[in-house]
């Protein structure tokens, strides 16, 4: 049985065995994680609707090149539920091993969300269908 967030005006199922971290929530942020138990996470921000999804996602693709040396990054579109996304699909090594991150942004009617999963290739093909459906069930439950 999945469990279910819901705080920050936002809602979503996640797998019961993975971990949630609301530290930086506590903190004043409006973020929270999941983490699966191998280490790959899914994150979203929510931000005041005056916060354009473009400039979110290049904000995080500029400081996803400040950290990772080489990356290849490919700008990505898609509707999930009622809500259009703009986006990227990020690929870049840590630690000697290919990692994949995604990013997506878009307005909701009382916000602009930020959603970000990684996790490199050893794990993804596990957890990326995980990913998804987190997210789905995030967007479908906007109002």
């Amino acid at each position: 049985m999945p469990a279910l967030y819901d705080k920050l005006g936002i809602k979503f199922q996640y797998p019961e065995n993975w971990t949630l971290d609301e530290g930086e929530a506590l903190d004043g942020e409006l973020s929270v994680s999941v983490y699966s138990p191998g280490g790959a996470f899914w994150s979203v921000m929510v931000h005041p609707l005056s916060q354009v999804p473009q400039e979110l996602v290049d904000t995080a693709l500029q400081t996803m090149r400040q950290v990772y040396d080489e990356l290849d990054a490919e700008a990505v579109e898609e509707t999930i539920g009622d809500v259009e996304l703009v986006g990227c699909d990020i690929n870049f090594y840590c630690l000697d091993l290919t990692n994949t991150a995604v990013v997506r942004s878009g307005y909701t009617p009382r916000a602009t969300l930020l959603i970000f999963w990684q996790a490199d290739d050893r794990e993804l093909s596990s957890v990326e269908h995980v990913f998804r459906a987190i997210t789905i069930s995030l967007l479908d439950q906007v109002d």
